[in-house]
């Protein structure tokens, strides 16, 4: 079979052009990259330039602008990504939010297992939107948000049989009892979460599998049961490879360049009971939308690490140029000596984009990149 691509999608409110690669078709900012280079040691990914993506999972941002935002919508839009570690389509979605709404959107990025919600906080700090809130619940904790979400984008949990050419596990978890273990569970994250989504919100439904029971047929039975009704496939990309099925839009992996998808999405219909107060902090987010500086400890004030990488960051802090080894040395978490850094704090660059903080005393500079981002290869 043949082998998996590599791909990639860049920030476009960082200004990078990123490795070179081959434009992904359904994704403006996306690249297929004719070999796998290690990110790892790429200080412009840890600057939050580009996102690696697989470019089938791509496509759920293509529906997303497809459907919310081919109108002439100026917002404001509130989006929940249910299921969304490690960060691919809650940064594809908060790209394109931006770009057509500026900062009058909401995009709350949840992920129930803690230690997956940790990777998707460094993520999302990394890609540097302040639009973006990060959540840590199950799907029926957002009931309380009654009709508080324009859209719900649910990239559920499932079989996995899209992943079998690039993850041999998928290959042994699966079975037609985990098809029917999966589905159920798929049923009950929906009916759980659609409380939360508004009177004529879209639901977009995507998982990585094949099988109808867990992608045409439970969005037929979302629709029946929860109330909606399903949009028109859209017949769109067959020369790259992409499927029109009843409900929903399906890629193959060994047919499209990624790995395999499928997404389909239909508009709520379901009268809304109540809708009060959107109050997120009911929810105790890890981490809050907006763009939070630092705080006081006792006289000194203290910079957020995220400030450095946030796209809103003003350059109120005096900045230091490194090349390519000492970058390295920084995001390894190594103490640096930097002749050029101004006593105090300072935001460390390569090629011009922010990647932290250091605290220049007695030319020494304190590393301040969090312990938890550090790269724990040899550099």
């Amino acid at each position: 079979m043949e082998a998996a691509s590599v791909s990639i999608r860049l920030n476009p409110f960082k200004g990078c052009a990123g490795p070179d690669g081959v434009p992904v078709p359904w994704s403006r900012h996306g690249r297929i990259l004719g070999s796998r280079p290690s990110f790892t040691l790429d200080p412009l990914f840890h600057a939050g330039c580009y996102y690696v993506q697989d470019s089938s999972a791509m496509y759920v941002g293509h529906i997303f602008r497809r459907l919310i935002l081919s109108q002439d919508s100026a917002g404001p839009l509130r989006v929940l990504d249910l299921c969304a570690s490690p960060g691919g389509k809650t940064t594809d979605i908060a790209a394109s939010c931006r770009e057509q709404l500026g900062d009058n959107f909401l995009l709350v990025s949840n992920e129930v297992m803690r230690a997956r919600a940790s990777v998707l906080c460094d993520n999302v700090a990394r890609w540097g939107d302040p639009c973006v809130a990060v959540t840590s619940v199950d799907p029926g904790g957002f009931a309380g948000l009654e009709g508080g979400f324009d859209v719900i984008v649910a990239d559920v949990p499932c079989s996995g049989e899209g992943m079998f050419r690039k993850d041999p596990r998928a290959v042994e978890e699966w079975s037609p009892e985990t098809v029917k273990l999966c589905a159920a569970r798929q049923r009950r994250i929906l009916a759980d979460v659609w409380p939360a989504l508004r009177e004529g919100g879209v639901l977009i439904y995507s998982t990585c599998t094949y099988e109808d029971e867990e992608n045409d047929a439970n969005l037929e039975w979302a629709a029946s049961n929860l109330g909606g009704e399903i949009f028109p496939v859209m017949d769109e990309f067959p020369e790259y490879g992409v499927e029109a099925t009843r409900a929903g839009n399906l890629l193959r992996a060994g047919t499209v360049p990624g790995e395999g998808q499928w997404v389909g999405a239909l508009r709520k219909t379901a009268p809304q009971r109540s809708s009060g107060l959107f109050d997120l902090g009911r929810l105790h987010p890890l981490r809050g939308a907006g763009v939070h500086k630092g705080e006081f400890k006792g006289k000194d004030f203290i910079p957020d690490p995220d400030y450095a990488l946030s796209i809103a960051y003003a350059g109120d802090y005096p900045s230091v140029e490194l090349d390519r080894e000492t970058a390295l040395k920084y995001l390894h978490r190594d103490t640096l000596v930097l002749a050029g850094a101004a006593p105090g704090y300072n935001v460390v660059t390569f090629a011009g984009h922010p990647l932290g903080f250091v605290k220049n005393i007695d030319s020494r500079c304190n590393n301040l990149l969090p312990k938890g981002r550090r790269i724990l290869m040899n550099v």
